[in-house]
């Protein structure tokens, strides 16, 4: 891989003014992803994986604003865009696969005219030959019979179909970087496997890196090559996928993975509490009031990120890497994975 970023966020910070003060959806969040990388995002819901993804491709909804921060993409600075230079990115060198593929598709076009539109204004090609790579684009996301059903509306599709005809949309220009946002939520297990198997293929066959946000583990260990966990709007760890299951740092990591059904283990154990409201987070970590290896001086910042292993960062009091220079780093508890 390069090692010029594809992707680079830097203290990323989204807030929403409500009637209690700001709430941050986003606190401050540094991200890198290589070209051809495969990058799993995940955390609890609300913990800010999707805000980063509209953040990305500058569809923040209103009242929403990105109040901090910068997002760098193949060396151009996508904050400082005009709406007509980042139409131009978005959907052509940046495309998302959204969470619900039925309310992102127009229930009263065809899926043809659909990625027929998105053909005409990204790739300029006349209609006919725009019908064409459309069908294509659905024979490669494998879709039966797709000279037909290029002509049917998205209600005749199952849900498994029109997740693919999402990706062959995202797909119609060849994106560097494509976005998926929970691309098996809701899909039965064998239509899941049958996503999952083409993503990997689309990165193979056009060397496309993958943001893939999901809060099902399982389905990070199988795809990605590097894991990066938020917590309330924070990166607490990011790793490889194997070292970060192997041995992970930082307690909300192992309570998301004691979570899990395992054979070493004869109940699941869940997280207690609730992550805290946006308008509401903690002066000091935000996991604080959960974690089981909670310290003073958890209350006092939110931990630097500090290093723990090669490539293998973690924001957590338990590493003396977190500690601010004029914050005394007294003596911290073993840290120590549970089995």
């Amino acid at each position: 891989m390069s090692d010029l970023p594809l992707l680079n966020i830097e203290n990323l910070t989204v807030a929403f003014p409500t009637v209690d003060g700001p709430a941050c959806a986003i606190n401050h969040l540094s991200l890198q992803m290589q070209p051809g990388e495969v990058l799993g995002l995940v955390g609890e819901s609300g913990c800010g994986k999707s805000m980063t993804s509209l953040a990305i491709l500058r569809l923040v909804p209103q009242p929403g604003q990105i109040s901090n921060g910068t997002i760098t993409f193949k060396n151009q600075r996508l904050l400082d865009m005009s709406p007509e230079e980042i139409r131009k990115i978005r959907g052509s060198q940046i495309a998302l696969i959204p969470q619900d593929p039925l309310t992102s598709l127009n229930p009263v076009y065809t899926v043809g005219d659909q990625i027929i539109e998105v053909l005409q204004l990204h790739q300029g090609l006349h209609r006919e030959a725009a019908k064409k790579r459309a069908i294509e684009l659905l024979e490669l996301v494998r879709i039966p019979n797709s000279k037909e059903r290029v002509d049917d509306y998205p209600h005749q599709f199952s849900g498994g179909m029109r997740q693919r005809v999402m990706i062959a949309m995202a797909l119609s220009c060849t994106p560097a970087l494509l976005i998926a946002d929970e691309p098996t939520t809701a899909l039965d297990v064998t239509v899941q496997a049958q996503i999952l198997q083409l993503l990997r293929d689309i990165r193979k066959e056009h060397q496309t890196a993958i943001l893939l946000i999901t809060h099902d583990l399982g389905v990070v260990a199988e795809m990605c090559d590097e894991v990066a966990v938020m917590y309330a709007g924070r990166l607490v760890e990011k790793a490889s996928v194997n070292d970060l299951f192997k041995n992970p740092k930082h307690p909300y990591t192992w309570g998301l993975l004691n979570s899990l059904p395992s054979m070493k283990r004869s109940r699941l154990e869940p997280i207690e509490g609730q992550p805290p409201s946006l308008t509401e987070i903690p002066e000091g970590c935000s996991f604080e009031p959960r974690c089981s290896k909670r310290m003073p001086v958890c209350k006092t910042a939110f931990p630097l990120a500090a290093e723990a292993g090669p490539n293998h960062q973690v924001c957590c009091y338990l590493y003396p890497g977190s500690f601010h220079p004029d914050q005394p780093q007294g003596q911290t508890p073993p840290a120590t994975a549970p089995q």
